[in-house]
């Protein structure tokens, strides 16, 4: 989620400078920019905003008092507000903190910093922001929590019983829905499955973890064996009823916290697993991907495939070209590869050699439309044509992948001595046969 930031300065030249700042530490923040009180709380009105920064002085009000009617607005009542000063003054070292300053910025350090300082500010003080499913069977207690969280911005889906929480969490589970990153559940249920019934199977039966499920759990009874119970079902806190809004805040502050670190943990494992895995040059798996997943790969249906493809006489153009024209015929083979089989496994063999696997009963056809493609669309303004061998795993029961690509690669040779720039498949008899040419 982008951040977006609320910049209110009566000058123009400082509104210009605090924007570029900005725009160059945080790529893709929204940054509005005014120069009144007056404008500042229309805009406030209008929309939600993660971060407002104001001058000490303003045309029309003094800066705390824009800080003080932002902190007795109902939709920014949490939001950070930074003030820029030439210098921190004993009013506002004195007033600030009363005033709802959550920081200052030093203007005479230069708006140079200024730009990596509201950057980590906001690493340290992310947006509130999430989808939570809340679980209580009371329609009043709901009612009010419900709203209380979504003036702080956050996505509430309410439940009245833990089944229909469970049915929920199921479909947010299936390819392309939205999960969610937090659950808030009543420990005593008055339903046939309790707080703690959801939390054990959350725990022991769906096993997700604390880490990338985190549970909140309500309960009006403060005893410590309620509380003992609660750690021990699995929930990551718990907060008494009836509930305080400073208080219940600051626990999913907290927990939605350790969602996000946790799925940006996880993004930077998938990107660092597939930069492992990927051609550098072309942008494709590479070969030590093909061996690790391709026989998992084709071992998913029984019409999987493999494709050996072979760029032609590609010597003749590091030789007459350059290696330099030749990394761009391989990039731009890389790309195709990608484009056109997106549902397939495409790697770099070695040289100018690719493997793709696929899955289908019209893997020649697509093949055939591979060369067709190349040989028109001429990858980096170079004339290319390729030989190409398939062989498919139904015709070859039983052969595992390496035994595949040796079958592959000899509808490989038939092709180029066939003359190349075509495709050939070899047969479960052994023969190889040419799949039958298209015209560009």
């Amino acid at each position: 989620m982008s951040n977006s930031i609320l910049v209110v300065d009566g000058s123009t030249l400082s509104r210009e400078v605090i924007t570029r700042r900005l725009d160059e530490a945080l790529p893709g923040a929204r940054v509005t920019a005014v120069g009144t009180e007056a404008e500042a709380l229309a805009r406030l009105e209008e929309e939600r905003f993660s971060l407002v920064t104001t001058a000490l002085m303003l045309p029309d009000a003094d800066g705390l008092d824009l800080c003080r009617r932002i902190r007795h607005s109902k939709r920014h009542h949490y939001t950070p507000v930074i003030v820029i000063s030439s210098d921190a003054d004993q009013r506002l070292i004195r007033e600030g903190y009363a005033a709802g300053v959550t920081d200052y910025f030093d203007k005479s350090l230069g708006f140079q910093a200024f730009g990596q300082f509201i950057k980590s500010f906001l690493e340290r003080n992310a947006a509130l922001y999430g989808r939570v499913l809340y679980v209580e069977d009371s329609r009043t207690a709901a009612a009010v929590t419900k709203t209380v969280l979504e003036q702080h911005g956050l996505v509430v889906v309410h439940t009245l019983t833990v089944e229909e929480a469970l049915d929920l969490l199921g479909q947010a589970r299936q390819p392309g829905e939205r999960g969610f990153d937090l659950v808030i559940t009543d420990f005593f249920l008055k339903g046939e499955m309790t707080g703690g019934d959801l939390l054990y199977v959350l725990r022991a039966r769906q096993h997700y973890s604390q880490q990338e499920l985190p549970v909140l759990v309500t309960t009006g009874n403060d005893d410590a064996s309620t509380q003992v119970e609660v750690f021990h079902a699995g929930a990551n806190d718990f907060v008494n009823k009836p509930l305080v809004e400073e208080v219940l805040m600051a626990r999913v502050r907290s927990l939605l916290l350790i969602k996000h670190q946790f799925d940006a943990l996880k993004r930077q494992t998938a990107d660092m697993e597939r930069l492992a895995t990927t051609d550098a040059l072309t942008g494709v798996r590479n070969r030590r991907y093909l061996v690790d997943e391709g026989q998992g790969f084709l071992g998913r249906t029984s019409q999987g495939w493999a494709m050996i493809v072979d760029l032609d006489h590609f010597k003749r153009i590091n030789d007459g070209l350059g290696h330099l024209v030749g990394d761009k015929v391989l990039m731009a083979m890389g790309d195709m590869l990608n484009r056109l089989f997106p549902d397939g496994l495409a790697a770099r063999f070695g040289g100018e050699e690719f493997v793709v696997l696929l899955h289908g009963d019209n893997v020649p056809e697509r093949a055939e439309q591979l060369r067709i493609e190349v040989e028109r669309l001429k990858p980096a303004g170079v004339d290319v044509t390729l030989s190409l061998g398939l062989a498919a795993v139904a015709e070859h029961p039983g052969k595992d992948l390496n035994a595949l690509l040796g079958i592959a690669d000899q509808a490989l040779y038939g092709a180029k001595a066939a003359g190349r720039n075509r495709v050939c498949q070899t047969r479960g008899d052994g023969s190889i046969c040419p799949v039958p040419a298209r015209t560009a």
